[in-house]
């Protein structure tokens, strides 16, 4: 058996197991609840009288701050706490295989959550005439900031067998990769450091890549961006692992 057959193996099991219970699906309808109603209500949609989903893309680094994290806590928690990690790094498995496998499982799972706002998209082509490539090139920084966001927790979550310590930290860490290029946040630091450093350190800030998402632009360096913090944090949760494994 092949390493992608045993990746797809492992993430077919961990998506199964989402659905298997009710948190699933409590998770799908909170999540396009509150998208609705940032969308248009909050994000004034029908007020701002232009057929287009900036509300719906403005909000969501917000939105998957708590959901995404929510999605991730129980990764390997749910398994150290159990004991069934110990039994998972037995078998003929590698430490790298069973990280990708539950990663994609759960990314995976966000993109079902994603797809499933399509009645957002029909609704704006109904009411108008928006730029639907635009909108395109929105939902894939959306898959990518759900996937750094995920990685992160997956991340936590090797950390701690306890997943509200794990979703703690998790949300700690996404809300300072949005706070570094936070407009209130930079024009606080404006006032005592130099335009290059504001730079600098907006450059570490997921709005900063999400932005260009946004706008209908594919740029190769918001693209590593997002891999960037997605193999890093992936990295260091096999470091973590093996390390566990070790002791």
């Amino acid at each position: 058996m092949n390493g992608l057959t045993i990746i797809g193996n492992i993430a077919r099991r961990e998506l199964s197991a989402y659905f298997e219970s009710p948190v699933a699906y409590v998770f799908l309808v909170i999540f396009l609840l509150l998208a609705g109603v940032f969308t248009f209500t909050i994000g004034g949609f029908f007020l701002r009288g232009e057929a287009s989903l900036i509300a719906f893309f403005s909000f969501m680094p917000w939105l998957f701050l708590f959901l995404v994290p929510a999605i991730g806590m129980r990764l390997w928690s749910e398994e150290r706490r159990l004991g069934t990690i110990e039994l998972l790094l037995t078998m003929p498995v590698t430490t790298w295989q069973a990280i990708l496998g539950k990663f994609l499982a759960s990314w995976i799972f966000i993109a079902i959550a994603l797809a499933l706002t399509f009645p957002f998209i029909i609704t704006v082509n109904w009411l108008g005439n928006p730029d639907n490539g635009v909108i395109a090139t929105g939902y894939i920084g959306c898959l990518l900031l759900g996937g750094a966001y995920l990685s992160l927790a997956c991340m936590t979550s090797a950390l701690t067998r306890n997943q509200v310590v794990s979703f703690i930290i998790a949300v700690v860490l996404c809300l300072l990769l949005i706070l570094a290029g936070f407009t209130p946040v930079t024009d606080l630091i404006a006032r005592w450091a130099s335009p290059a450093f504001i730079e600098a350190i907006a450059g570490f800030s997921v709005l900063t890549h999400f932005y260009e998402f946004q706008k209908g632009m594919v740029d190769s360096r918001d693209l590593l961006y997002f891999l960037s913090v997605i193999g890093f944090s992936l990295f260091t949760t096999g470091v973590i692992i093996r390390n566990h494994r070790a002791g």
